[in-house]
């Protein structure tokens, strides 16, 4: 299978993986040929990239790095605690915490446990649903995404469930912001984006006085914002003053943001979202932190379609662990003709290739 913008697939297209709700409920089968009215229903849901059927890919996996069963319930975690937090509002928080903070100290935990275990980069692209909120799926997306950073910079068990309990809650302050803000397609006035801002300091006062969350969560959501230069909000802290976790969830949280479709802009593919953070190391953010978050993603998901510098197309294969930037890709053209066998190219073995553009097209038919 290969991974296609919904934007480029043509009607007749068969779906290779289904694509869900954030109940867990099949929205499309796979093994469907999608017709255009499927098609416009995905687009207008902002489902981005689906995985397609193709006889030449079929044998590639492309996995998730969080079975879809337990994503779904994060997702679920995450969004019954943030509305019981904007329903309940600040003056009632200590008996939320009490009736959710366990629910989410398991998640966290449970989340961990299968990043750990599957030992693979992470791609959200892998993950196909549909969700009703863009705060619910990217606080649970920079949760995965900073648990992998996390790990990867050799963090103890301890400290990766306080990052997994800040990072699932560092917008929380956006359930207290009006809608018609947060969802608005046009720039915002100067008004509107300090009424955005205003939601570091709201999660931190709406965090920092329960004793259910760890007091670091309620620096996570005051301080993800902050930036090394001193360039940030809300109070313009430079690197000494950034706690490493604020640092850490804060280059999640805008690889996220720039590699997910928004009101206002098409999402990036990972390998520019990667260039956003490397454009901002050691100025914005954290050299050593964007180096291992580079190691802890795939720069080139498997199933995406790649040029290479000679000129050659084809299909990210499979990923080498820690290389991610240099994939097995399967050559499906040589010189825009489709090759008679396709073949695979290690770029960890042969360094003098490498990924030139990645594309959501159709490479040539045979």
């Amino acid at each position: 299978m290969k991974i296609a913008a919904t934007k480029t697939i043509e009607p007749g297209t068969t779906l290779a993986k289904a694509v869900y709700n954030e109940n867990g409920q099949i929205l499309i089968q796979k093994d469907v040929r999608l017709t255009k009215r499927m098609l416009d229903r995905l687009l207008k849901f902002n489902i981005t990239y689906v995985h397609i059927k193709d006889s030449l890919t079929d044998d590639i996996d492309i996995s998730a790095p969080i079975p879809e069963k337990l994503r779904m319930e994060a997702y679920q975690t995450i969004k019954h605690t943030f509305l019981e937090f904007q329903t309940q509002g600040i003056e009632k928080k200590s008996f939320v915490f009490e009736k959710t903070g366990g629910e989410m100290t398991d998640m966290v935990g449970s989340l961990l446990d299968e990043i750990q275990k599957a030992d693979q980069v992470v791609s959200i692209l892998s993950d196909v649903f549909l969700t009703d909120n863009y705060v619910f799926s990217h606080s649970l997306n920079v949760t995965i995404y900073s648990l992998a950073l996390a790990t990867e910079l050799g963090m103890s068990r301890s400290k990766l469930e306080e990052i997994g309990i800040g990072a699932m809650l560092h917008d929380v302050g956006k359930m207290f912001i009006p809608h018609e803000i947060l969802q608005k397609k046009g720039k915002l006035s100067d008004t509107e984006f300090e009424i955005i801002k205003g939601h570091t300091e709201i999660g931190f006062e709406f965090l920092r006085s329960n004793h259910n969350i760890p007091l670091l969560a309620a620096h996570c959501a005051f301080q993800h914002h902050e930036r090394l230069n001193g360039s940030g909000y809300p109070r313009g802290l430079t690197e000494k003053d950034i706690h490493p976790y604020a640092k850490l969830i804060g280059i999640a949280d805008v690889f996220d943001a720039v590699t997910s479709n928004r009101v206002y802009r098409d999402a990036m593919l990972p390998h520019e979202g990667l260039e956003v953070l490397y454009a901002g190391a050691g100025d914005l953010f954290d050299r050593e932190m964007v180096e291992a978050f580079r190691r802890t993603i795939a720069v080139y998901p498997t199933g995406l379609m790649v040029e290479l510098s000679d000129g050659r197309a084809g299909i990210v294969a499979r990923q080498n662990q820690q290389l991610s930037e240099r994939p097995v890709v399967r050559i499906l053209e040589e010189r825009g003709e489709a090759v008679v066998e396709p073949y695979e190219v290690d770029l960890a073995e042969q360094l003098n290739l490498m990924v030139t553009s990645c594309f959501a097209a159709d490479l040539a038919k045979s």
